[in-house]
């Protein structure tokens, strides 16, 4: 294999295809980008066994051919060089030799027979949905992804369409994103990504993104973004039944400015760590919202104006999850729907329903 190629254009591409590299693997390959050239192109992969990323770009071709480079070692070549354009040339025997400018590296290679087959994905359709809608979607239900392996289920997030209407759903147990967008699609789907594989896929949406294409697969999606495609396993399993989960009903709605509630909460997390847990006691009653905290550290107190209707209500929360959630949505104002100190909280956009996340209560100790 023998390739010219623009070198900025080199380093992006590794860059993004290096995130689906295996980081220690019995295969040393999957260590590895691997580099195949035709025509006048060169497509680069890389792939852990459960997420692939591959990218196409342009280059001369001189020779065709393919090869494995470790992906830490031409990340760290390919980003220090100093001219415009790179020549990548390997031998026989998989000696790689990278020159640019006056820069001249020798590396070994790896047999391109020793990197695994990434699965075909062949869906009787495709669904077409706008990049900045996607990417907001995924954004704003990645938090509620658990990050244990309890349920492996818990660890991605539910697709859900039909009737034209997509969902997205995360649930870590102690707490629930939705997000609801309508979406051209006469067909019923339903299927669960994996959280890491999602993150990649905004990462790779860029700001003003036209449409990203999405296949379904028995066992695995791709995610077509640009000259990118995204690869991943489905997680198999079933999903935890959400909708029994949100409450029918409330008997108190706030309407609260979101940036000052999570002023509020920042101040109040000042005592708080991973070590020390304790719930933040939040009473709403007469227009007002109560904020307090007592920790070994000290206590903190807090209170500003809202709109509400219904009873007055003290319920105690994590307030990491908390402001996960209110962080995520994306408004000025949001509603909570309460039904008591031990009922979900249920936060809405303050019109519309376009999201929905969920945030379990946390029993207070009596104050003596």
């Amino acid at each position: 294999m023998k390739i010219v190629c623009n070198c900025q254009s080199l380093t992006e591409a590794i860059t993004n295809v290096q995130r689906a590299v295996s980081t220690k693997s019995n295969n040393p390959a999957l260590e590895g980008i691997l580099f195949k050239a035709n025509a006048n192109s060169l497509t680069l992969c890389g792939y852990d066994l459960e997420l692939g990323i591959t990218t196409t770009l342009p280059a001369e071709v001189l020779s065709e051919g393919s090869v494995v480079l470790s992906a830490k070692l031409i990340s760290d070549i390919v980003r220090r060089l100093p001219a415009e354009t790179v020549s990548i040339d390997t031998n026989e025997k998989l000696m790689t030799t990278i020159i640019s400018g006056a820069v001249d590296f020798k590396i070994i290679g790896m047999s391109a027979d020793e990197y695994p087959d990434i699965p075909s994905v062949k869906g009787d359709s495709s669904i077409i949905i706008k990049g900045e809608i996607l990417s907001s979607m995924i954004s704003q239900t990645l938090f509620a992804i658990a990050d244990s392996d309890i349920k492996p289920v818990q660890k991605g997030s539910l697709f859900e369409i039909e009737s034209n209407i997509i969902k997205i759903i995360s649930v870590d147990g102690y707490r629930l994103a939705m997000r609801t967008e309508n979406l051209i699609c006469g067909e019923k789907k339903s299927f669960i990504i994996p959280g890491k594989s999602l993150a990649e896929v905004v990462k790779l949406i860029k700001d003003g993104e036209k449409d990203v294409e999405i296949v379904v697969g028995d066992k695995h999606i791709i995610f077509k973004i640009d000259n990118y495609s995204v690869i991943s396993r489905l997680i198999e399993g079933e999903f935890m039944n959400y909708s029994a989960a949100i409450p029918s009903s409330h008997k108190t709605e706030i309407k609260v400015n979101t940036r000052k509630f999570i002023s509020s909460l920042d101040r109040m997390s000042l005592l708080l760590s991973e070590r020390i847990k304790t719930p933040v006691r939040c009473n709403i009653e007469n227009g007002v919202v109560k904020l307090s905290c007592s920790t070994v550290l000290g206590q903190a107190y807090d209170e500003f104006d809202i709109e509400m209707s219904g009873d007055s209500v003290e319920i105690g929360f994590n307030v990491r999850y908390m402001l996960d959630a209110l962080r995520n949505t994306d408004t000025d104002e949001v509603k909570i729907c309460l039904s008591g100190p031990t009922s979900p909280m249920v936060i809405l956009p303050s019109d519309g329903d376009s999201f929905l996340f969920l945030v379990l209560p946390v029993r207070l100790k009596n104050e003596n």
